[in-house]
C-alpha cells in the first residue's frame, strides 16, 4: 500500500506538472494568426482621417508648392535632385517620390497623405516580423507592433507630408535589419548581406538619419550571442564608410543653408547640459504620457540667465534612471533574462535617437515629436518583453492570474488611449492654419509662432488676417527685421505702401545687410513709380545676394519700364542662369523681345513658363497675345480659355476673348465677354470701347455710343473718335 500511495502521489503530481504548462500556452495559442492583420486595419482607419488633410504649410510649402526640383519630370531633373542640397537637405529619393507625385496628381494632397499613410502601415508590417524575429515571441511583436502603429507622438512622421523622408528612410532602414536577421538565420549568405547593404544606401538617400545602423547591427550581433570577433567587425566596414560619407554630407548641406541657431549659442555650458537633459527626459516622458503635444517645441527663452523649473528637474531625473539601471541591471548583466532586453531596448534607442538630439542646434525646436518613429521601438521592446513574460509565465494561483488580467487591462486602456490621441493629433494637422493655432494655444509668448502663422495667411492669400499675427510678433520680439519685413509685404499687398516702405525702413535699419527687404522695398518703390529708386534698392538686393534670381528677375521688370530692354534681358538673362526654372523670368523675358519686335524668341519663353508651371495664368495671357499678333487665333482662344479656367476672377482675361472672338466675328460672344470684365472691373475705359466696338458690328449705334461714352468718362481718349463719327450726327 504505501508503494501504491507513493505511485499514485507521483502520478497526481506528474498530472499537475503536465496540465499546467497547457493552460498557460493557450493564452498564446488563442491569439488568431491575423492579429498582426488586424492592427494595421485598425491603424488605417484611424489614419483614414489623414487622407483628407491639407497641405500644411509648415515645410509643405518649400518639398511641395514652390519646389522647383520636383517639376522637372526628366532624366536632367531626377539629375539634378541628386546632386543638390534643398532646404538645408539631402534626401534625393524623398525627392523623387514628390517628383513622380507631382507628375501624375499635380498639387493634390490626398496622393501625397496616401503614400505617407500606406508606407506607415508597411512599416507597422516589417516591425512586427521584425520584433518577432528578435524576441521570438507573438506577444512582444503585437504589443510593439500596437504601440508603434498608434503611438500619437508618431502622428507627425505620417500626416505631415513633408516628413516623408522619415516614413521613407524608416521602411528602407527596418526592412534592412528584417533581412539583416535572415542573414544572421542564413549562416551570412552574401545575397542577404548584399540586400542589406543596398537597403542601407536606400535609407540613407532618404534621410540621413540612417547613419546609425551600422551600431545597431553590431549591439543585434551581441544581443542575438553572435561573437563579436574580426570577420563580424570586417563585414561592418562598407557600412560605417557609407554612414561617415552621409554624415559629412548632412553636415554640409547645413553649413551650406546656414542653419545656424543664435538662440542656441546664446546659452553657457552649464545650460547646455540642462538643454540635452531635458530631451531625453522629454522622449522617455511622452512614451507614457504622450499630451501636450505639439508641432513646435521651442527653445526655452533664457530670462535672466535662468531656464524653467523642469529644464533643471530633468537632470535629476535622468541621473535617477541612470543609477537605477546601473544598479539593478547592469551591475548584473550576468543573470539573463529580462534585464538583457532592457539594456538591448535602450541601446536600440540611445542608437537611433542620437543624432536627433540636436547638441548643435540647427533650428528653433528643442525637441520634434516625429524624432521618436524609430527609437521608440526600442522601449516599446522593453515594455513588449515585459508584458510577454508575465502573459507567458507559467504560474497558477489566482493572485497571479488576477494580476496577469490586470496588465493586459492597463495595456489595452494605453493602446484606446494612444488611438484616441491619435486621431485627435491628425485632425490638427488639418491645414496649416489649425496647426499652428494649436501651437500658439500652447506656445502663447513665443513670437515665432505668430510670425509663421501669419506667413501661412500670407501664403494663402489672406492678408487682412495675417496683420494681426505679424502684429503680435512685433509687440513680442520688437527687433525682429524679418517680422517688419513680412508685414511690410502685407501692407503693400493691401495698398498701403507708405507703410510698407516705413517697415522696410525699420527692418533695414535693425538687419542693415538684410537682401530680401531691400528687394521688398525696391517693389514699393516701383510700386510709387519711384523706379530711379527701386533700381537703386535691387542693386543692394544684389550686391548682398549675388545669387538669387528673384533680385535680377525684378530689377529686369524696373529697367522694362524706364524703357531700357537691353538692360531688362541682361537681368532676365542672369536670373534664369541662376535659376532655370524660374517662370516668372521666363514671362518677362519674352515680353521685353515681344516688345523689341523679337517674336521668335519671345514665344519659347512663354512655352518655357508654362511647362514650368503649367497652372500660371500669365503666361498663357501673354502667349494669346503673341498668337493674336501672328493672327493664330485657334492656338490664341486656347490659351485664352486656359488662363481664365485657372483665374475665372481675372478680367482681364474676359476682355482679351472677347477681343479674339470679334476677330473671329463672333460679335454676341464678345459682348458677353466684355460685359462680364465689366461686371469684374467696372472702371476700365478700354474694354467700354471695345465693347461699344462689337455693338457697332451688330448695328447697335445706340448701345455702342453709350459705351463709347462710358469709356470716355473713365478717360479713354480714342473712344473720342468713336463718338465724333457715329454718335454726334
Amino acid at each position: 500500500m504505501p508503494d501504491i500511495q507513493k505511485k499514485n502521489k507521483h502520478l497526481i503530481k506528474q498530472k499537475i506538472k503536465h496540465v499546467n504548462p497547457i493552460k498557460e500556452k493557450d493564452f498564446v495559442s488563442k491569439i488568431p494568426e491575423w492579429a498582426p492583420i488586424a492592427i494595421i486595419v485598425f491603424t488605417a482607419i484611424i489614419y483614414l482621417k489623414a487622407l483628407f488633410n491639407d497641405f500644411a504649410s509648415l515645410d509643405d510649402d518649400m518639398y511641395i508648392l514652390k519646389n522647383p526640383f520636383i517639376r522637372d519630370f526628366s532624366l536632367d531633373g531626377v539629375k539634378a535632385i541628386f546632386s543638390s542640397f534643398y532646404c538645408s537637405n539631402y534626401h534625393p529619393l524623398t525627392s523623387i517620390t514628390y517628383l513622380f507625385e507631382y507628375k501624375f496628381f499635380g498639387l493634390a494632397p490626398f496622393p501625397y497623405h496616401f503614400t505617407n499613410v500606406i508606407l506607415h502601415l508597411v512599416n507597422t508590417f516589417i516591425v512586427y516580423k521584425l520584433i518577432k524575429k528578435l524576441s521570438t515571441s507573438k506577444i512582444t511583436a503585437l504589443v510593439v507592433t500596437s504601440l508603434f502603429a498608434l503611438h500619437p507622438m508618431h502622428v507627425e512622421s505620417v500626416a505631415w507630408i513633408s516628413e516623408r523622408k522619415d516614413v521613407l528612410y524608416s521602411f528602407f532602414y527596418l526592412f534592412s535589419l528584417l533581412v539583416y536577421m535572415r542573414y544572421i538565420e542564413s549562416g551570412f549568405k552574401l545575397k542577404y548581406y548584399t540586400s542589406v547593404l543596398i537597403l542601407f544606401i536606400l535609407s540613407l538617400l532618404s534621410k540621413s538619419a540612417a547613419v546609425t545602423l551600422p551600431v545597431l547591427l553590431i549591439v543585434i550581433d551581441i544581443y542575438k550571442g553572435r561573437k563579436i570577433n574580426a570577420k563580424t567587425l570586417l563585414e561592418k566596414i562598407p557600412f560605417f564608410m557609407l554612414s561617415m560619407l552621409f554624415g559629412i554630407i548632412a553636415l554640409f548641406s547645413q553649413r551650406v543653408s546656414d542653419t545656424s541657431n543664435e538662440l542656441f549659442l546664446s546659452y553657457n555650458f552649464i545650460e547646455r547640459i540642462f538643454l540635452f537633459s531635458y530631451t531625453i527626459s522629454f522622449y522617455i516622458v511622452k512614451l507614457a504620457l504622450p499630451f501636450s503635444l505639439c508641432a513646435m517645441h521651442y527653445l526655452p527663452i533664457n530670462n535672466g540667465g535662468i531656464l524653467p523649473w523642469y529644464y533643471y528637474a530633468s537632470l535629476p531625473f535622468i541621473l535617477f534612471i541612470i543609477f537605477i539601471l546601473v544598479k539593478y541591471v547592469i551591475s548584473d548583466y550576468k543573470k539573463k533574462g529580462f534585464k538583457k532586453e532592457i539594456i538591448f531596448g535602450i541601446l536600440f534607442f540611445l542608437i537611433t535617437i542620437s543624432v536627433m538630439l540636436q547638441i548643435i542646434s540647427v533650428g528653433n525646436a528643442i525637441t520634434a515629436e516625429r524624432y521618436t518613429y524609430i527609437p521608440y521601438i526600442g522601449l516599446f521592446y522593453i515594455a513588449g518583453q515585459w508584458i510577454s513574460n508575465i502573459v507567458e509565465k507559467r504560474q497558477d494561483s489566482p493572485v497571479y492570474r488576477k494580476g496577469k488580467k490586470v496588465i493586459i487591462a492597463i495595456f489595452l486602456l494605453f493602446v484606446i488611449m494612444f488611438s484616441y490621441q491619435t486621431w485627435t493629433r491628425i485632425g490638427v494637422w488639418k491645414d496649416g492654419n489649425i496647426l499652428f493655432t494649436d501651437v500658439i494655444k500652447k506656445n502663447p509668448d513665443v513670437f515665432h509662432c505668430y510670425w509663421t502663422r501669419g506667413k501661412i495667411k500670407n501664403n494663402n492669400g489672406n492678408l487682412k488676417d495675417a496683420l494681426p499675427d505679424y502684429n503680435k510678433a512685433i509687440e513680442l520680439q520688437p527687433e525682429f527685421a524679418d517680422a517688419y519685413n513680412n508685414r511690410g509685404y502685407i501692407y503693400y499687398g493691401l495698398g498701403d505702401t507708405k507703410s510698407a516702405l516705413i517697415d522696410y525702413n525699420k527692418a533695414l535699419l535693425l538687419k542693415p545687410d538684410f537682401a530680401d527687404a531691400y528687394n521688398n522695398r525696391g517693389i514699393a518703390y516701383e510700386g510709387l513709380g519711384d523706379i530711379n529708386s527701386a533700381i537703386l534698392d535691387y542693386n543692394k538686393a544684389i550686391l548682398l545676394e549675388p545669387d538669387k534670381a528673384e533680385s535680377y528677375n525684378n530689377r529686369g521688370y524696373a529697367y522694362y519700364r524706364s524703357g531700357d530692354l537691353k538692360s531688362a534681358i541682361s537681368d532676365y538673362n542672369k536670373a534664369v542662369i541662376l535659376d532655370s526654372k524660374c517662370a516668372e523670368a521666363y514671362i518677362n523675358r519674352g515680353i521685353a523681345f515681344e516688345e523689341m519686335g523679337n517674336v521668335k524668341s519671345a514665344l519659347p519663353d512663354y512655352n518655357k513658363a508654362i511647362m514650368l508651371n503649367p497652372k500660371l495664368a500669365m503666361a498663357y495671357k501673354y502667349r494669346c497675345l503673341l498668337k493674336i499678333k501672328t493672327k493664330d487665333l485657334r492656338g490664341a482662344m486656347e490659351d485664352i480659355n486656359m488662363s481664365i479656367v485657372i483665374t475665372p476672377e481675372d478680367a482681364e482675361t474676359y476682355s482679351y476673348r472677347g477681343i479674339i472672338k470679334v476677330m473671329q466675328n463672333d460679335y454676341k460672344g464678345a459682348i458677353e465677354d466684355f460685359c462680364y470684365s465689366i461686371k469684374l472691373k467696372p472702371n476700365v475705359g478700354k474694354v467700354y470701347y471695345n465693347c461699344g466696338v462689337a455693338r457697332l458690328y451688330l448695328k447697335d449705334n445706340s448701345g455702342a455710343c453709350e459705351d463709347w461714352k462710358k469709356a470716355i468718362e473713365l478717360g479713354y481718349g480714342a473712344a473720342s473718335q468713336m463718338v465724333s463719327k457715329y454718335c454726334d450726327k
